[in-house]
């Protein structure tokens, strides 16, 4: 899944492809680095930022629907004008979003909040018969460096019935399991040696009954483990690239099916590699000892 962020500030390339025009060209470029889905965003969920409003005023987003629709519906029209073929996905919260981006050829609802922050997103999903991808998230985008730790034992449990609540309410909405792929939501919420926690586990979340989609890419933990290799500070994110495709190779190991991604070019080559190793390892005689 290659990101395509049509956006001013999102943390690793905001405003690199910000004008209809960049943003087009971008994501075709990704498609031919062997991208078989593009998830197309309009407002950034960096941390820190006002996305899903506030606990206090959730109904004012940073982005307002309208001006992120103008952002994303010309972009998303131009790619399918140009690749009627291409798989499209939109990462949003807001409904009217979603509904507009489907209308306009969307096959997939990206939802960052897993169906917590706009209470018309399940439905909508639901009467559209789309696909959906629920995240796990533990508060708000400006809430997520407070939030308080999890024991040790606790980051998988906490994932697990979070996707299992956004689970319930897809399938009250009348959306098919056969729709729904779980994202444990790295970086969302989760401090920094958690993230490395949920991932070692991550596999454990099949048991739920849906293929999982990790997001990994240049996020800051990864930047944070990097910081004695960048004389104490946490490498920037275009500094990140061989750390992201390390932890894509451990997610996928561990089960992802679904890898979301800024170079895909270079994901792309790793993923085959990892492939190749699970069904080398699929043909294995049982071990003897």
């Amino acid at each position: 899944m290659g990101i395509v962020n049509i956006t001013p500030d999102s943390f690793s390339d905001g405003g690199s492809f910000f004008t209809p025009d960049t943003a087009i060209a971008h994501a075709l470029g990704l498609l031919d680095d062997g991208a078989d889905i593009l998830d197309l965003g309009a407002e950034s969920t960096r941390p820190g930022s006002r996305a899903g409003g506030t606990p206090a005023t959730p109904e004012a987003p940073a982005v307002s629907a309208e001006e992120e629709q103008a952002r994303l519906l010309p972009v998303l029209e131009g790619v399918l004008r140009a690749r009627p073929s291409a798989v499209l996905s939109v990462d949003t919260y807001k409904a009217a979003t979603a509904r507009a981006a489907l209308a306009a050829g969307v096959e997939i609802v990206n939802d960052v909040s897993g169906f917590q922050w706009d209470p018309e997103m399940a439905s909508i999903c639901g009467a559209s018969r789309c696909g959906v991808v629920l995240t796990h998230t533990r508060g708000r985008p400006e809430e997520w460096a407070s939030q308080p730790a999890l024991a040790s034992d606790g980051v998988l449990s906490t994932v697990r019935a979070g996707l299992a609540a956004s689970m319930g309410a897809a399938t009250h909405a009348g959306i098919d399991a056969e729709a729904m792929v779980l994202d444990p939501g790295y970086g969302f919420g989760k401090r920094f040696d958690e993230n490395y926690a949920l991932l070692a586990r991550q596999h454990e979340l099949l048991d739920l009954g849906r293929p999982l989609l990790a997001g990994l890419s240049r996020k800051s933990f990864l930047g944070r483990t990097l910081a004695p290799l960048f004389a104490g500070k946490d490498a920037p994110p275009d500094a990140r690239e061989t750390a992201s495709v390390a932890a894509l190779v451990a997610a996928i190991l561990h089960g992802a099916s679904i890898v979301r991604v800024h170079n895909v070019r270079a994901a792309a080559e790793a993923a085959r590699i990892t492939d190749a190793i699970l069904v080398a390892e699929s043909h294995l005689p049982p071990s003897q000892t």
